[in-house]
């Protein structure tokens, strides 16, 4: 199948949503430039009160396009960036790799998948009843979280809409995607 960027955003200040944008620029080991998420250390306001010196396992936010078809049948109108993703993707099953999975963007950025987007009380904040259209159970009754997934950056670079993406597993048995 064909795994794409469809839409990237970033956003300076500490808000829900990010602004679409034509490209972003990820930097190695920190982020999206730009973004107020970046850096080495938590930026997330809950995490940094908990613990400031804790490593940045969220440095950027991917959701995939699929997410947006399906909550329009619901009756929520979400676009890229409204939920706070960095990247949007269409083509892959972001929920379904395992941590550890490395994705390689373009022709030089590579991010580690660190885990799920936890959902949060600001997506009702959004739009009412969001954060549980968010939500669902596997069919052994354990919650799936849809949000998005989080990752590191390995490599650095610029991504844009329409840029390939190519999922390369970790060695080892895989390893379930948990919130990170």
């Amino acid at each position: 199948m064909d795994c794409r960027v469809i839409a990237v955003a970033c956003r300076t200040a500490h808000m829900f949503s990010k602004e679409v944008r034509p490209s972003i620029r990820l930097v190695a080991g920190e982020g999206v430039e730009g973004d107020a998420h970046r850096g080495v250390t938590v930026r997330h306001r809950s995490r940094v009160a908990r613990d400031p010196t804790k490593p940045n396992l969220r440095q950027v936010h991917l959701v995939h396009a699929e997410l947006f078809d399906e909550l329009r049948v619901r009756g929520f109108d979400i676009a890229p960036g409204d939920i706070g993703e960095n990247i949007a993707t269409r083509g892959l099953d972001l929920l379904g790799l395992p941590t550890g999975t490395v994705l390689e963007i373009g022709d030089r950025v590579r991010l580690e998948v660190t885990g799920l987007r936890n959902p949060c009380k600001q997506l009702d904040d959004f739009r009412p009843g969001l954060m549980q259209a968010v939500l669902d159970r596997d069919a052994a009754g354990a919650l799936v979280r849809k949000a998005g997934i989080m990752a590191v950056v390995r490599e650095g670079g610029e991504v844009r809409a329409g840029d390939a993406i190519r999922a390369v597993p970790p060695e080892g048995p895989p390893r379930r995607l948990e919130p990170v």
